[in-house]
């Protein structure tokens, strides 16, 4: 792949510079970078490498720069190298090298961009962990499906996943869901249950659970004390909920591998294991904590609790990880949880709604605790989605009541418009989604624009196949300076896909996406102006068949990137 290509070339300058002693031993390379230049004018990549290592050096940068410069003139794959600026190394790449690159795409066809490049390292992701009390809505969905392409990304180049949801399945929330299903369950068995009251969930899709409730049990908890029935529906209703929220992740082609409950975590004595543990090495104590600054509380008292030593990792404060009752806090079974996790994880990344900044260092904290600094882990903050329809706010649900569902949205613009679109802007940006926009056919609906331009290369396959015109690598020195810009923007994609997965964003594959479509769609627009750059050309079968051939793997690339997103490549619109 070009950029591996030339990235080994880079290193192998450096290395020989070293053994000449131009470049001390042991010097530190992270630094040194190669991608394409902002303006594409001054070459087809850059590097900084003799920026970033003149220091080391004990030279100037541009007198490095001409060393390496020197160096990489000499190579094959080079056609020409420019040093701009103090220092940086702009260079074009030969021919030769792009129209391999088109040939390893048609090679590797699905496999395209992908690598094992972090093979053997597992990374656990936890996404969506909403709470067992109802459908799926829009402030789940965004967290979903920028988990789940996470995920994909992640094993594209190598990683072990580990696709983790957490069941909110201790709390009090529970205890209200199984007290609303208990009153649908009489529902069910004919009473006369009135408004639904303050406080208990009023879905419409509690009334199945009734109803299933209702058969097993028959009318044997109809009016009986809620002492008798609470833990029994409260289980019944989680396992019922957790099956909707299945079936409602799976209509976005979500899928997890662990369901991991916290009641079952607290009942395995889990939490007291991360304690002892934490004890063990002084970094849980037992200590009363400050009243809070700035308040005033009346009834505030000091109140000795266990306390975690989070001030020692970069926190503002020591957190107690239980409550004076000697329940646990939130922060301390989520401390076990993720305890939990780090058995079978070299990597941790938790994808939370924004709202839960505020525990992020604490909980960071906690892992590096526990795991003696030996588990990497990062939390990726999801900012909330507005929901529009023609620019106006749009509320209501068909199942809920009050909100919208995943159902709902999916039903309605369909499963890839909704994933591709909650993947066009930065997980921590806001975002809206108006659901006339994405279904525009218009330049300004990526989707659509991604979408049309793997469509518009399929029509064109088989179009010129209805001519006895098919693509073939054999005359690819026919293809001109537009089609050669064509292959070094899909020559990027490898690129891509590693500095997505490297920093943890998905959305880069969709700003790419957009930019390879659109490179596309010029290039198909050409041949309405200049009647010599149409891709199917009857008079001329070898020109046509280097461009289909060129066509063909453009959209492989698209498509590659598209599966990325867990998006289908559309054959026609």
């Amino acid at each position: 792949m070009l950029f591996h290509i030339f990235q080994n070339h880079i290193d192998a300058i450096l290395d020989e510079l070293t053994e000449a002693g131009t470049l001390p031993a042991r010097i530190d390379r992270s630094n040194v970078t190669l991608e394409p230049p902002r303006d594409p004018s001054h070459g087809d990549l850059s590097t900084n490498a003799a920026m970033v290592l003149s220091k080391a050096a004990g030279m100037k940068p541009r007198d490095l720069a001409e060393k390496i410069a020197e160096k990489l003139a000499a190579l094959d794959d080079v056609q020409s190298v420019d040093i701009a600026g103090p220092g940086f190394i702009n260079l074009r790449v030969a021919p030769s090298v792009l129209l391999g690159e088109l040939l390893e795409i048609e090679q590797l066809g699905a496999q395209y961009g992908r690598s094992d490049k972090h093979a053997g390292v597992t990374v656990n992701i936890e996404y969506v962990s909403a709470n067992p009390t109802g459908p799926m809505h829009m402030g789940h969905c965004r967290g979903a499906v920028v988990g789940d392409a996470l995920a994909d990304l992640l094993e594209a180049v190598g990683h072990k996943v580990i696709r983790e949801y957490y069941v909110n399945d201790a709390g009090s929330q529970v205890d209200t869901l199984a007290r609303s299903a208990h009153l649908r369950y009489r529902e069910a068995l004919g009473d006369d249950i009135g408004t639904i009251p303050e406080g208990l969930y009023p879905g419409d899709y509690l009334k199945p659970v009734g109803e299933a409730l209702a058969a097993e049990f028959g009318d044997k908890y109809q009016h009986a004390p809620e002492s008798e029935w609470l833990l029994i529906f409260r289980k019944a209703a989680v396992a019922k909920m957790m099956d909707m929220i299945r079936s409602d992740l799976a209509l976005l082609g979500i899928r997890h591998d662990v369901f991991s409950s916290e009641a079952e975590l607290h009942e395995a004595g889990k939490a007291d294991i991360a304690e002892a543990e934490l004890r063990s090495r002084d970094l849980v104590y037992d200590g009363v904590l400050e009243q809070p600054k700035g308040k005033v509380i009346e009834d505030w008292e000091a109140v000795e609790l266990p306390l975690f030593r989070s001030t020692q990792f970069g926190d503002d404060q020591d957190r107690p990880i239980k409550k004076s009752n000697g329940r646990w806090t939130y922060f301390g079974g989520d401390l076990a949880y993720h305890f939990q996790k780090a058995q079978t994880a070299d990597e941790l990344i938790d994808i939370w709604g924004a709202d839960h900044s505020g525990t992020v260092k604490r909980i960071k904290a906690a892992v590096t605790a526990l795991t003696e600094g030996k588990t990497k882990f990062d939390v990726k903050l999801v900012q909330m989605v507005r929901l529009l329809r023609n620019g106006e706010p749009e509320k209501m649900s068909k199942r809920s009541g009050n909100f919208v569902t995943i159902a709902d949205m999916v039903e309605e613009v369909g499963k890839d418009a909704v994933r591709f679109t909650m993947l066009t802007r930065k997980a921590d940006a806001q975002m809206d989604f108006d659901f006339a926009k994405v279904m525009e056919a218009s330049r300004d609906n990526p989707v659509f624009y991604v979408q049309y331009a793997h469509a518009r290369i399929q029509s064109t396959l088989r179009k010129a196949a209805a001519e006895g015109l098919t693509p073939s690598a054999e005359h690819l020195d026919r293809l001109g300076e537009e089609e050669m810009d064509l292959v070094k923007m899909a020559a990027q994609f490898p690129r891509i896909i590693e500095s997505a997965a490297a920093s943890r964003e998905p959305h880069r594959v969709a700003f790419y996406l957009n930019d390879l479509a659109a490179a596309f769609h010029g290039f198909y627009n050409l041949g309405n102006d200049r009647p010599e750059k149409r891709i199917i050309m009857v008079n001329d079968p070898e020109t046509t068949s280097a461009r289909l051939f060129l066509a063909k793997n453009i959209g492989q690339t698209v498509k590659n990137g598209l599966a990325l997103m867990g998006v289908e490549a559309a054959e026609s619109m």
